[in-house]
């Protein structure tokens, strides 16, 4: 289980991992979670050959049935490992997901729970002046979890003072620290779900609330043939410029833009910064698109859907197949909360 606040580096940290894990001839499948449908992650890791599975319309905790079942669907696959990915406002793990699934140790053996920090964010969330509810959860998290990595230290060498035990560094861009978290998670030196939160469901709710969850799919036929770049690289752009406009909060945005030229991610975790780009930058131009795009953001999420919406009419082409699903997260609901080990 990797968890940790939204655009940490969860899918990135995993499909590098799963490099790692093919290199020694050992096969891996990746499970991902969304409180909606339509996710990036799933298709940017069948961009990358990984199996995936996919637990939507809430978190691991209050789907923790599905995940069961998604889990034992990968089992047709026969992968060695099952990382699994929780919603990037989701905590209290430990009790509503890692001691319920010890009971099935017999078919399962569960690594500790490690979750990710991206020292950029850590700073701003542990700051006197941080947004109250988006502190809340990163705290949350941080409680929890048996191990914390601090990620993108390519980009940031120096972790922040963070109260855990057990600390690391990990870059999945450059490798560092890649393998020595496979080898510490692995080893089984370390307790899983060590830590059970005292954490009030109200205030849980209520932070959660506070974000605007948007992903949309939709087919782009731009009026003359352009490459993704020239048609995703705008659009992100119009929209960073209009929630600034409009004080709504980027959290994270990311979004994959697949053509027959080739495809193109680009995420960006707060309004005005410069979006982390992958895959295909220089390919050619394309008659049609498909984007898919995910965003996690402070604010209405009627106002939201309005702003994207309104860019998307401005983009100088034909759209078809458009599905928005745009809401703040409901209550979660464990379907089974466990505080003592079974």
């Amino acid at each position: 289980m990797v968890g940790g606040f939204l655009g940490a580096g969860k899918t990135t940290l995993i499909l590098a991992a799963a490099e790692e894990l093919r290199l020694r001839g050992i096969r891996s499948a990746v499970i991902l979670n969304d409180q909606g449908n339509e996710l990036v992650d799933t298709g940017y890791a069948a961009q990358h050959g990984m199996q995936s599975g996919e637990v939507t319309g809430g978190c691991f905790c209050c789907k923790l049935s599905d995940l069961l079942r998604v889990m034992e669907g990968l089992r047709a696959y026969q992968p060695e490992v099952i990382f699994a990915e929780p919603v990037g406002s989701c905590t209290d793990i430990a009790a509503a997901i890692l001691r319920p699934l010890l009971e099935y140790s017999d078919e399962f053996r569960l690594a500790p729970f490690t979750v990710l920090v991206d020292p950029e964010r850590a700073r701003s969330l542990l700051a006197d002046d941080a947004d109250p509810d988006l502190s809340f959860l990163f705290h949350k998290q941080l409680q929890e979890a048996d191990l914390v990595c601090c990620t993108k230290s390519d980009l940031y060498p120096d972790c922040p003072q963070i109260s855990a035990q057990h600390v690391r560094q990990v870059s999945a861009r450059t490798g560092q620290g890649v393998t020595a978290w496979l080898d510490e998670i692995f080893s089984g030196a370390l307790r899983v779900g060590g830590e059970i939160l005292d954490i009030d469901y109200e205030q849980y709710a209520s932070a959660e609330a506070a974000l605007a969850w948007l992903n949309l799919r939709v087919t782009i036929e731009p009026s003359a043939p352009r490459s993704p770049a020239l048609v995703l690289g705008p659009l992100l752009g119009a929209l960073d410029r209009e929630f600034t406009a409009n004080h709504v909060g980027i959290v994270h945005l990311k979004a994959i833009i697949d053509s027959a030229t080739g495809f193109l991610k680009a995420a960006m975790c707060a309004n005005g910064q410069a979006p982390a780009v992958e895959g295909a930058l220089d390919a050619c131009s394309a008659p049609r698109h498909e984007l898919l795009l995910n965003l996690r953001a402070v604010g209405s999420a009627r106002r939201v859907r309005e702003i994207v919406e309104r860019e998307l009419d401005r983009i100088d082409g034909k759209l078809t197949g458009l599905h928005i699903d745009c809401f703040h997260p409901a209550p979660p609901k464990p379907e089974r909360r466990m505080t003592q080990a079974p």
